[in-house]
């Protein structure tokens, strides 16, 4: 049984990576194709495989500049030449679940998100563009909305990392996927050291992480905000930040397990697709405040591990911040809703999966 992995692109570990990695660890032999690959930015693990590159490598800079090539993708992931695999497993945020797999072969995709920036976010990111440029953008926002449905009939079985992202792929694919959750850490990410009185938020400095909100949020709390992450916003969110807001830039995970540890509670005020943030912060013994209608509600359950704001204004998450603040959590009883999203659950789930498609036999 010949098996193929799929992923965008490997030029460093965040969530869409570790999936992988979880899943690359089951087929220890499995080559991995992806559109770009900057050598020496994933885990050791992922290294090893046998990795195949697109057309595209050549133009991005050895996997330094990628994202501008997002038009070329779709073509680039249609581009790979499989043969002899019966297996092909595909982890995907944008095109890679789009590969044409060869005849005869069974096609799984893990969904993070269909491409968030041509559906539930197009506004948002045309927002970010020159207004003279944005009928253009429009135009091949609509063409990658084309190719991304009519792609994901491509797939034999889809899986979606939260009721979220399930529900999405039925809104704009017609497609039922069915939910396992991500693989988090929480073997390392565990209890510990003395908590403090500050609120914590983990994310990328881009727009739709709404960083802005937490700010406002701890500033009305009268709260310190550490805001561990980096990205394009960084200017300007430093401009809107005072003196109790303290960027932590991007941590080792060491480092980001103390941030978590002393936090008094996890911000998310965007919708997430699922949050494995809001898993590690409950694997260290800390309460989270997300939004009810993000895939943050597959994790928090109000009242039990945190606080969900059934709205996403400022004033809904302070309230709901302020709910959190104003009583004592149960360290263990974090802990332990954190552990039913381990690595080794989604091993079982995973692994339970392929056993009733009938590809059980590759696991042992």
């Amino acid at each position: 049984m010949r098996v193929a992995l799929v992923h965008d692109w490997l030029t460093g570990m965040r969530g869409g990576e570790w999936v992988l990695y979880d899943i690359a660890r089951l087929f220890p032999s499995a080559p991995i194709y992806t559109l770009v690959h900057r050598t020496g930015s994933v885990a050791p693990l992922l290294e090893e495989h046998p990795i195949e590159t697109s057309w595209l490598q050549g133009l991005s800079f050895g996997g330094r500049r990628w994202r501008y090539l997002l038009p070329l993708m779709p073509a680039a992931a249609e581009s790979f030449a499989f043969q002899d695999f019966d297996l092909v497993i595909s982890t995907s945020h944008a095109v890679a679940k789009g590969v044409i797999p060869p005849p005869g072969a069974f096609h799984l995709s893990y969904v993070h998100t269909p491409m968030r920036y041509v559906w539930d976010q197009r506004n948002q990111y045309l927002d970010s563009i020159p207004r003279l440029l944005r009928p253009i953008v429009e135009m091949r926002f609509a063409r990658l909305r084309q190719w991304d449905m009519v792609s994901s009939a491509r797939v034999d079985r889809l899986v979606g990392n939260s009721r979220l992202v399930a529900w999405r792929i039925k809104h704009y694919w017609n497609r039922t996927a069915e939910v396992i959750p991500p693989p988090v850490a929480t073997e390392y990410f565990t209890p510990g050291g003395e908590r403090g009185d500050n609120l914590l938020t983990v994310a990328a400095l881009v727009p739709y992480k709404r960083v802005e909100d937490a700010i406002a949020v701890a500033r009305k709390l009268g709260r310190t905000l550490e805001i561990v992450g980096t990205g394009p916003r960084m200017r300007a969110l430093r401009r809107l930040g005072g003196a109790d807001v303290r960027f932590l830039g991007w941590l080792e995970r060491d480092e980001l397990r103390e941030a978590y540890r002393r936090a008094a509670a996890l911000l998310v005020p965007n919708v997430e697709d699922f949050g494995m943030a809001s898993v590690e912060a409950l694997a260290c013994g800390t309460p989270v405040v997300g939004l009810a209608h993000s895939g943050t509600a597959d994790v928090i359950r109000g009242g039990v591990e945190g606080e969900l704001a059934e709205e996403s204004s400022v004033d809904a998450l302070v309230e709901a911040t302020d709910r959190v603040l104003g009583r004592a959590w149960d360290a263990n009883q974090l802990r332990s809703r954190a552990d039913l999203f381990s690595r080794e659950q989604f091993r079982t789930r995973f692994g339970f999966l392929l056993d009733r498609l009938g590809f059980g036999e590759t696991l042992r």
